[in-house]
């Protein structure tokens, strides 16, 4: 019996800890807190729109200041997790998003152009600041979960998008309602902070962490967990060798099409984000007050989708089924089910138009597996720049989707086009994982 069989055996003797399940909880909350630090702008958008006299188009540039910064750092992001580890970056990444955060409510005593100008900065900050996070959640799952338990894990902290809507936009509705539209920023700052200081206290790699036990750690990484991700010295090549890297990611065809996939699939996320809310109030006729606890209804859906999809796809595997298929079929399924939000220009009962978002943001929650796929999918010598990659193409439509909808919304003088904008993008989603992705596995990179 070889050394790893005797070791295997051994773990098998005592039951497994469950701390992978703690780090997923760290990862749900921190993401539900950094999906409700991006939306603030939309909730806080209306009441700052008409106080500063505000127009579509320059709403939609400030709405876009997050996803410029977001996306230009996003490889720097993912060299700093490859080289520095995950810990340490998202701790620092967590407590300075939240910090510029805060500043945002300052913009309250300033004139029209001040405003702007400082708006966009700030928001520009919190994009830099945040950068690291989703590659840091894809980075640890791939390092605390076996791939027969990544579409569920992937799926749950990125489900935290819709808790965030469904938790704090009513929330930071009240308090816009109540007090004023810059104490969503001071109140959504604190609470980033605090979680700064308590992920240093938690967050640890497999096998540094206190907790942990032998048979779990077995587990895990007989599973194909990475679990020796966050060693130094296996980080380091990334550092030297990073331009060579990315180019072997940009010449696969598979990943192209995910890239391409996630692009569309973050043209939905966005248009949640930032103008939904402002959809209701404007085109629907909601308060604002009404609008915050509406908008939360798709969320829910959409977080129920998104556990439903990670489930479907691990099923899948469990049951025989290729990793590919058991990624396509929910997100092909999911995205065909998110264009029905189309429908919405052929209502006229707030009650359809809210069934009708439920439906469409179920199927986007569904859909979302694209972090599932880059765990699936990431060279291990470099987990945090591939997901940086990745994260790069999906939030370009950070950049885009705010300002098209912005031109759409001055032009028409509806949100008609908007939704129409929205789900082809939804369909370019299906057409890019059926025809460009083929086999879904994990790249193998040459050293050459």
């Amino acid at each position: 019996m070889t050394q790893s069989n005797i070791t295997s055996a051994a773990a098998g003797a005592v039951k497994p800890s469950h701390v992978r399940y703690l780090i997923l909880f760290m990862l749900f909350i921190v993401t539900t807190v950094n999906y409700a630090d991006r939306a603030t702008l939309s909730i806080a958008g209306s009441a700052m729109k008409t106080e500063l006299s505000l127009d579509p188009v320059t709403m939609g540039y400030i709405f876009s200041a997050f996803s410029w910064a977001y996306v230009l750092a996003q490889l720097p992001g993912g060299w700093l997790l490859d080289r520095f580890g995950s810990k340490k970056i998202y701790m620092w990444s967590i407590g300075l998003w939240s910090f510029f955060t805060i500043l945002q409510a300052g913009v309250t005593w300033m004139s029209t152009a001040a405003a702007v100008v400082c708006l966009f900065l700030l928001r520009f900050m919190v994009g830099l600041a945040e950068a690291p996070s989703f590659p840091a959640n894809g980075r640890i799952v791939a390092a605390w979960f076996p791939t027969k338990e990544r579409g569920t894990a992937s799926a749950i902290f990125n489900s935290a998008q819709y808790f965030a809507a469904v938790l704090f936009t009513p929330l930071m509705a009240w308090i816009v309602h109540t007090y004023s539209w810059h104490h969503v920023f001071t109140v959504m700052g604190a609470v980033g902070i605090v979680l700064a200081l308590i992920w240093g206290r938690i967050i640890y790699s497999p096998k540094d962490h206190p907790m942990i036990n032998k048979a779990e750690l077995a587990h895990i990484e007989e599973g194909g967990g990475l679990v020796d991700m966050d060693n130094r010295k296996a980080a380091a090549p990334a550092s030297t060798k990073g331009k060579g890297y990315i180019k072997q990611l940009l010449s696969n065809r598979m990943l192209l099409g995910v890239y391409i996939g996630q692009y569309c699939i973050n043209v939905i996320t966005y248009f949640f984000l930032t103008w939904f809310p402002v959809y209701l109030v404007q085109e629907r006729g909601m308060s604002i007050l009404k609008a915050g606890f509406v908008a939360s209804i798709p969320a829910v859906c959409g977080f129920i989708g998104g556990v439903v999809g990670g489930i479907i796809s691990d099923r899948l595997i469990k049951r025989g089924v290729s990793v590919t298929w058991a990624r396509k079929i929910p997100i092909v399924g999911g995205m065909l089910l998110s264009m029905t939000m189309i429908l919405c220009n052929y209502v006229d009962a707030q009650w359809m138009v809210v069934a009708i978002m439920a439906l469409a943001f179920f199927g986007k929650g569904v859909g979302a597996l694209g972090w599932a796929v880059v765990a699936d999918t990431a060279p291990k010598q470099i987990v945090g720049l591939s997901g940086g990659l990745f994260n790069m193409f999906g939030n370009v439509a950070g950049i885009t989707t705010p300002i098209v909808i912005g031109y759409i919304v001055k032009e028409t003088g509806s949100f008609a086009g908007a939704l129409v904008f929205v789900g082809v993008n939804a369909l370019i989603t299906v057409i890019s994982y059926l025809v460009i992705v083929k086999e879904i596995k994990r790249v193998e990179l040459k050293d050459a």
